[in-house]
């Protein structure tokens, strides 16, 4: 679940980067952090050190630009990106930034006109189910479905689908525990 505090900064990064009636693709800058938060994470040093307030802020953001400037996926920075991260370390948000990333992706989503659908299944689904399951969804929802695709052994067989607070159980696990429900 996204926080508010998530939701504020992403919606101001959104504002920033894709103003609403624009078609700007705010990949790029999705995955820019991406990157910058995979890198926090794997260090409790790093992490430790942006999130506590005993460090100065203008050290953070000199971290901060060091390690944007080591990378070499970062050599290209967009400027907002840095910006933004410079604005999330002096408030103290770093330990947030997955989070706003994830609500950044969704309301860039939102405003482009996709609805997101988290698919579980068994196993991998092949392409042909992925692209019927895409169409299929994109039907039900009224809008252009943006899947993202999870394996749960306890699906058992078929699939359940979350389309915003909708869910759509296809599952064998689902459809026993209908028929359980009947039979009681």
């Amino acid at each position: 679940m996204i926080s508010v505090v998530a939701a504020r900064y992403a919606k101001a990064l959104a504002d920033v980067v894709a103003p609403e009636g624009k078609g700007v693709d705010a990949a790029p800058i999705a995955a820019q952090l991406r990157v910058v938060e995979d890198i926090i994470a794997s260090s409790t040093e790093l992490r430790n050190a942006l999130a506590s307030p005993a460090v100065a802020p203008s050290k953070k953001r000199a971290v901060i630009g060091r390690l944007v400037a080591m990378q070499p996926e970062l050599a290209n920075i967009d400027r907002r990106v840095r910006n933004f991260l410079f604005v999330v370390v002096d408030h103290r948000r770093i330990l947030e930034l997955k989070s706003i990333i994830e609500a950044f992706e969704a309301l860039i989503d939102e405003r482009l006109g996709f609805v997101r659908a988290d698919v579980s299944s068994a196993r991998d689904l092949t392409a042909e189910q992925k692209s019927a399951l895409e169409v299929q969804l994109s039907r039900l929802a009224g809008r252009k479905a943006k899947l993202r695709f999870t394996t749960d052994p306890g699906v058992v067989a078929g699939v359940v689908a979350r389309v915003g607070s909708t869910v759509y159980d296809g599952s064998v696990r689902g459809q026993l525990e209908r028929l359980r429900v009947k039979l009681s």
